[in-house]
């Protein structure tokens, strides 16, 4: 047997994943794990996804160079411009292939859940393309801090349902929109917008998001004369722009991988998302992977200035790179986010998403050779974070 670091047919990253889900629920997510790899391979599909990521979303979307930032942390920088696609981050690659997998399976209606709200606009932006119903369901508080995103989805002709319980944040829009799932078998389609939830849908999304590590080996081997960087970075919170970029080079241990979380005001300050640090096995959502919990199992509140880190666990995939020291993974606390977000735009002219700023604050922690290619995925632009960064430094 080789070694591998991908999903086994089981739907396990090692003894992370499967599907914990209740019975009612089982026919929705049995449709989708017997078809969803026959409609992927399909050359059809194939075909259209490949068109709509170039023509509609903008791809491939470059491999950017970061002279500046290079020069101060004296190595290679370059960064995967994901915020250059349409919608402003990564997360339209998996709903483009969501929403085709949803119509070739005969669906009509669409749910999904959102945090930062940018899962939230790519879905309904998908939904308004192909004219399919979209709700989608957000955490009250989210509501509030990401106002300009819920407007966008309120535009694409979605329909945004408050969560009210728990936390009201992203753990809880999931709980709602897995409720309506339940609800509405027949002709709804969910849309989980990370690598998370019952298998099929961590390896699935991964599978969405892997456009993103293609690009990479082909623009290093033309800009550096190889594939392989040395180092893969990217911020997780549930980790579908961090599959993505890892995805083509999970078993080539030439390459390292490095997960940035998010320490909130500390990890052990009581108000943190970092799951690898304070995480145990547990079930979220469906699967089996590394939650944040309280000793008798009931799941802790999870804290980040970055609405799309704020999730108390990680997908499978990541639990199993933690697990097996894959991939090193750092925590970073919301001061140093913001002023590597800050550092960003005044460096290279790009104003990053927060969740994103995460991973760029890397270079403060970790010092790397000269001759180090480092590839950072920077999975979204900052615009809908312009309120956070204009309270955080008085601007």
């Amino acid at each position: 047997m080789k070694k591998t670091f991908n999903i086994n047919e089981k739907g396990y990253y090692g003894e992370f994943g499967g599907a914990y889900i209740p019975e009612m629920l089982y026919p929705n997510v049995e449709e989708l794990r017997q078809n969803y790899l026959k409609i992927m391979a399909d050359a059809s599909f194939q075909e259209e996804f490949h068109a709509l990521l170039k023509d509609y979303v903008g791809r491939p979307s470059p491999l950017y160079f970061a002279k500046r930032l290079s020069e101060k942390y004296n190595t290679k920088i370059y960064l995967k411009r994901e915020d250059l696609n349409h919608t402003g981050a990564h997360k339209v690659n998996n709903t483009i292939g969501q929403i085709l997998m949803a119509q070739r399976l005969g669906k009509t209606r669409v749910i999904a859940e959102t945090g930062a709200g940018q899962h939230g606009v790519a879905t309904a932006t998908v939904c308004a393309l192909m004219g399919i119903e979209c709700i989608v369901y957000m955490g009250e508080i989210d509501i509030a801090r990401q106002a300009p995103n819920v407007a966008r989805m309120k535009m694409l002709g979605a329909k945004v349902v408050p969560a009210t319980s728990g936390s009201k944040t992203l753990k809880d829009a999931t709980n709602e929109a897995i409720r309506d799932w339940i609800n509405n078998p027949v002709d709804t389609h969910y849309i989980i917008g990370s690598v998370v939830g019952p298998h099929p849908y961590p390896d699935m999304v991964a599978r969405f998001q892997a456009v993103v590590s293609e690009e990479i080996k082909k623009q290093l081997l033309e800009k550096e004369g190889t594939e392989n960087p040395n180092y893969l970075i990217a911020c997780v919170g549930g980790g579908s722009n961090a599959a993505g970029t890892y995805y083509h080079y999970l078993d080539n241990e030439d390459v390292k991988i490095i997960a940035v979380e998010a320490a909130g005001k500390g990890v052990d300050s009581g108000e943190s998302a970092a799951t690898s640090v304070l995480g145990k096995e547990g079930i979220i959502h469906g699967s089996k992977t590394l939650l944040m919990q309280t000793k008798d199992g009931q799941i802790t509140e999870p804290y980040s200035i970055s609405a799309g880190l704020d999730y108390p666990g990680v997908g499978p995939m990541h639990a199993h790179l933690y697990k097996t020291k894959r991939a090193e993974f750092i925590a970073i606390t919301d001061d140093g986010a913001m002023k590597a977000g800050m550092q960003l735009s005044k460096l290279e002219g790009i104003i990053p998403a927060i969740e994103t700023s995460h991973a760029l604050a890397i270079f403060e922690h970790k010092t790397f050779e000269p001759n180090d290619i480092v590839v950072v995925n920077l999975s979204g632009r900052g615009d809908k974070d312009l309120q956070n960064y204009i309270e955080y430094f008085n601007l």
